[in-house]
Formats: structure tokens, sequence, C-alpha cells
């Protein structure tokens, strides 16, 4: 009777933690429900990004292997790097609750501090899915290559979730440090940039300097584009292997969920 009351107190536990999480991804997707401008706004980046810089650059020859255009190389960077603009400015959110007051009532709340850090990166996802959406329809215009199979979508799909939960993870942090907004935007836009042009999103591993490879290497936002660009395109392969492309990205994730878990709470103070 005792370790059946056991396995009913975890189930129950565990049925709570997931309501949390989910009621703190809930109240983010109504937000953004309420102002849909915004993401008509971010899907303007990468359009630009792929009719403006993909068509110049593809007439550059030897960035990327023989017989593929660099349009269709292009396209899974560009993704990866709308997920990364979107989800390393989403830390700012918790700074306007922290001065609505939201942010004392989730944390009187009986939700696990790790529930409400979890919520935010699930809820992350809506945003950067969207543009995923733009993206696809975008590539399909200029004729790139892509792959429909629906287990490599679902892959895609996977890819996506875990990079803006773990590029949001990462802003919620560098918010809980900063705690002001000043401060937030030009820490964040510091970062971008960096991060993006120190992967293998818009120029392949192969044709970097070493010191810059070496930088690639330990970016998680490589194995992003790693595992994009070999579900996105027919007939395309994993340099990294998709294996560890996901393994990386989930190692991150995990890390920089305890670490904000443990600072979250100090944006009350």
């Amino acid at each position: 009777m005792t370790a059946a009351r056991q396995d009913i107190g975890t189930t129950e536990s565990a049925r709570d933690y997931v309501t949390h999480v989910f009621a703190v991804a809930d109240a983010e997707f109504h937000k953004l429900m309420h102002d849909p401008l915004e993401l008509f706004s971010r899907a303007i980046q990468p359009v630009l990004w792929l009719v403006l810089f993909g068509e110049v650059m593809a007439q550059v020859h030897g960035i990327t292997s023989e017989g593929q255009r660099y349009v269709d190389f292009l396209a899974p960077g560009i993704l990866a790097q709308s997920v990364l603009f979107v989800s390393i400015f989403y830390g700012i959110s918790a700074i306007w609750e922290r001065d609505l007051g939201v942010l004392h009532r989730y944390m009187v709340s009986p939700a696990p501090r790790s529930a409400l850090v979890l919520g935010k990166a699930l809820s992350s996802n809506v945003r950067a899915l969207s543009q995923a959406v733009v993206v696809y329809v975008c590539a399909v215009l200029l004729g790139v290559s892509m792959d429909v199979d629906p287990v490599h979508i679902l892959a895609v799909v996977a890819l996506i979730a875990l990079g803006s939960a773990l590029f949001s993870t990462f802003s919620l942090i560098i918010a809980c440090i900063v705690k002001t907004r000043e401060r937030f935007m030009g820490i964040g836009q510091v970062l971008t940039m960096p991060i993006f042009f120190a992967s293998n999103a818009i120029y392949p591993i192969a044709i970097m300097p070493a010191w810059l490879k070496i930088i690639a290497i330990v970016n998680p936002l490589t194995y992003e584009v790693d595992g994009l660009r070999a579900m996105m395109l027919r007939g395309s392969t994993s340099g990294l292997g998709l294996a560890t492309d996901f393994a990386v990205l989930s190692a991150v994730f995990a890390g920089l969920l305890l670490i904000a878990t443990r600072f979250y709470p100090r944006m009350t103070e």
C-alpha cells in the first residue's frame, strides 16, 4: 500500500509539474496572439536574407560544394538565424514582467522554478516555428530543393524547438544578471552577431580559418544549422552527425535550464 501511494504521489507531482509548465507557456502564447503584428514584422528579416544576400552571394564561386546552389545551402542557416534572433531577446519579457509585478505573482505560486523557466522556453517555440513557416515558403518560391518527408519535417520541428529553448533560456539568464532593459538590449545586440557569424550558417566550416573553426565547433548554433541542413534539403547529410547535433543541443539546454532555475528568483530582488 505504501509503494502504491508513493507511485500515485509521483504521478500527481509529475502531472502538476506539466500543468505548471503549460500554464506559463499558455500565458505567453496568449500575449503573442494579442500582438500578431510582431510575427509579421519578424518575418521580413529572413526573407531579406534569402532574397538579397542569398542571390548576391550565389554569384561567388567556391563557397559551397560543386553542384549545390548557395541559396539551398543558405536556407537552413537563415532559419537557424531567425530562431536565434527571436530567442536571444526573449529575456526582455522577464524584465517587463518584473516591472509590471507579474513576476512576483509567479514567484509566490506553488510552481517549481524549473517549471516556470521551462514554460517560458516552451512558449518561445511559437515565435520560432512561425519563422520556420516563413523560411519554408520563401525557400520553395526560390526553388530550394526542400525535403518534404514527414519524418524529416518533424526532426526540423524538434531542432527548432531545441534551439529556441536553448537560446531563450540563455537570454533569460542574461536578463536575470543585468536586470534592466537598456543593458539587456545592448548585450543582446553584442551577442547575436558573433554567435551567428561564428557558425556554419552562411559558410561551411571547411573554409574557415583554424581559430574560427574552433569557435564554430563549440557554438551550439553550428549543431542546429547542421541538423537543419541535413533534414531540410533533399539529398543532404549531416556533417557532424545528427545524433551529435541533438545530443549537444540537449546537453547545452539542460545546463542552461539548471543555471536559469537558480537565477530566475533573483529577478525580484
